[in-house]
């Protein structure tokens, strides 16, 4: 089974996505291969208007996917909000799997917190295996800061990689 953690925040723009991008960073440099599952609370566009599969859609296609040699894609309408299992289980060849978002998921989480959006962590410690901060947190959770990236994933190996 291919571990999994999620980067969850009680708000926007605490830096999820800056921090995830330094770890995949560092994790390819040290070797892995990565997944990255962002989740988003409405609807979203991956496709733009003129191009042949965005006109597929528009035709009333259910499923459309784009094959190239170097990529592959699919976009797909859904009923419900699909589960993350079930998202999971659907990736394969790669040694990591990270989601942004998902907090109410039950994966092991690594909390982003900035002072000036909220002095308070929206996940319990219990769920929690790392918060990165810019001010110190009473808690025994480990804290780095966001410039710890290479503390981070040694962290991240040491507890789903080795």
């Amino acid at each position: 089974m291919i571990p999994v953690f999620s980067v969850v925040s009680s708000k926007s723009n605490m830096g999820k996505t800056t921090i995830i991008c330094k770890i995949i960073k560092e994790l390819k440099v040290r070797g892995y291969k990565v997944a990255i599952v962002k989740h988003h609370w409405g609807d979203f566009e991956i496709d733009y208007p003129g191009k042949d599969s965005w006109k597929h859609r528009k035709a009333g296609a259910d499923t459309v996917i784009i094959s190239s040699p170097t990529k592959i894609a699919s976009i797909k309408k859904v009923e419900e909000r699909t589960k993350l299992d079930d998202i999971i289980e659907k990736i394969e060849n790669v040694d990591i799997i990270i989601t942004e978002g998902y907090g109410f998921e039950n994966k092991p989480k690594m909390e982003v917190i900035r002072k000036e959006l909220s002095d308070k962590l929206a996940s319990r410690e219990n769920e929690l295996f790392a918060i990165v901060t810019d001010f110190p947190l009473e808690t025994k959770i480990p804290q780095f800061n966001f410039s710890q990236v290479e503390e981070i994933v040694n962290l991240i190996e040491e507890k789903f990689l080795k």
